[in-house]
């Protein structure tokens, strides 16, 4: 009981513990190297944003662009974006979104259809 009970605090403190620090993304244009301040997560987070990761395919009944979202017990879940904007089609970005789920027929097998509310390049 009290193992449990301890193990329960312990885990709770340790997942509180995240760092809250702005994240900068580096990019380097013929020469010149910027750096961009990108958004906090856990801002993120508290505003209702999920972090999801864009997927590419070409295989036969997939959707060509799909976004992975973390699931339960470490697996994933795919979205199917019906309004996902060409500057996010790039395969293996990171991306926070806010979204509704439709109910209608899925266009692939492995996603479900989702209506992208909001959508910002992720770190």
């Amino acid at each position: 009981m009290f193992l449990k009970t301890g193990l329960i605090i312990f885990s709770t403190f340790i997942l509180s513990c995240g760092t809250t620090e702005k994240q900068t993304q580096t990019t380097s244009t013929e020469g010149t190297t910027t750096n961009q301040e990108t958004v906090d997560p856990q801002k993120m987070m508290e505003e209702g944003y999920l972090l999801g990761t864009i997927v590419y395919s070409d295989k036969e009944g997939d959707c060509p662009y799909t976004i992975q979202m973390p699931g339960d017990k470490m697996e994933f879940y795919y979205l199917d974006p019906i309004n996902l904007e060409e500057a996010f089609k790039v395969d293996g970005q990171k991306v926070w979104i806010k979204f509704n789920g439709l109910r209608r027929m899925n266009r692939c097998d492995k996603a479900t259809p989702a209506e992208l509310v909001d959508i910002k390049k992720g770190g």
